[in-house]
């Protein structure tokens, strides 16, 4: 069984940067693509970004592009989402993902087979 542990969250100001991290462990992370994904109040899960097994392939939507950046480290089977430039409107819970094998492209959460608890980003104006 697969678990996530997400860490890095808290309360910046518009215009910080916070990193997340995800801590996989229980099956081989090589064979897991990674994703993040967030929800805001009364709002449904969106895609945020997402790494190939290799890491490769990345993936973004394009509200973050050019301000998120992820990336992995096979060493310590951990994925990361660096975030510059925060905004309010990145206010969410953010969700790490593992999706077993290939990735295509941006997906839907459907496509992931295993998720993190959570950790609150809060951007204050």
């Amino acid at each position: 069984q697969v678990q996530l542990v997400e860490s890095g969250g808290g309360l910046v100001q518009a215009g910080g940067s916070l990193r997340l991290s995800c801590a996989f462990s229980g099956r081989p992370f090589s064979m897991y693509a990674m994703g993040w994904f967030r929800q805001a109040p009364g709002k449904e899960r969106e895609f945020v970004s997402a790494i190939s097994r290799s890491g490769s392939m990345t993936f973004a939507t394009d509200s973050v592009k050019g301000r998120f950046t992820i990336s992995r480290d096979t060493a310590k089977n951990t994925v990361y989402l660096q975030m510059n430039s925060l905004k309010p409107d990145d206010t969410a819970v953010y969700y790490c993902a593992a999706k077993l094998g290939l990735l295509l492209g941006p997906s839907t959460p459907s496509t992931y087979d295993y998720w993190g608890q959570g950790t609150q980003v809060t951007v204050s104006s």
